[in-house]
């Protein structure tokens, strides 16, 4: 068992996990007993920033219609769409290697959002038991983990949390901000 972070909380890495190269960041979440009339489908994104806080380009966004990031060695990749959230663990998985990731990327940051939210009248409120985990690829062992708590009743997007690089290092960042707006509005922060 890792760490276990709350909101706010921010840790190295390397003090998390000595030697750290590559991690799977693993995001779940179950769907409170609620009927919509539709199945929930959240979707991660990965939003690779520069040293301004912004998306380095449009192949710099890593989602489930791009799976890999645009440099040689796809430094971050999406293992792929989960559409309903069924089932135990990890419903989505990001891959970070983080000896390959460009300097020019200075912050990764993790969203979840539900696919047309607006439609199907869903929001965050409805989901339950959320959490990212961060996993050494190498030794399989949790590193870190973050279970989101907070109540968001309107919110269709989440800042779940961020891997950003200071003093020529990489930690880790508890964010859980809520949005309105599903995607659009965390492409409107980031967006150059």
């Amino acid at each position: 068992m890792g760490i276990s972070l709350s909101k706010g909380q921010r840790i190295s890495l390397e003090k998390a996990s000595p030697g750290l190269k590559a991690a799977f960041v693993g995001l779940g979440w179950d769907v409170k007993k609620v009927d919509t009339g539709n199945d929930f489908d959240l979707d991660v994104s990965v939003f690779l920033l520069g040293e301004n806080e912004k998306l380095i380009s449009d192949n710099h966004l890593v989602f489930y219609n791009n799976l890999k990031s645009p440099d040689p060695h796809h430094s971050v990749e999406h293992m792929g769409d989960n559409l309903t959230g069924e089932g135990e663990g990890d419903d989505e998985v990001i891959l970070v290697n983080f000896t390959k990731i460009p300097d020019e990327i200075q912050k990764l940051v993790f969203v979840v959002t539900i696919h047309e939210a607006d439609k199907r009248s869903q929001n965050f409120g409805q989901i339950e038991n959320a959490f990212v985990r961060l996993v050494d690829v190498q030794t399989k062992n949790e590193v870190l983990r973050y279970d989101l708590t907070e109540e968001y009743s309107v919110e269709t997007a989440l800042i779940i949390s961020e891997i950003y690089k200071k003093d020529g290092e990489w930690r880790m960042s508890a964010v859980g901000s809520g949005y309105q707006g599903g995607l659009q509005a965390i492409l409107n922060r980031y967006y150059n």
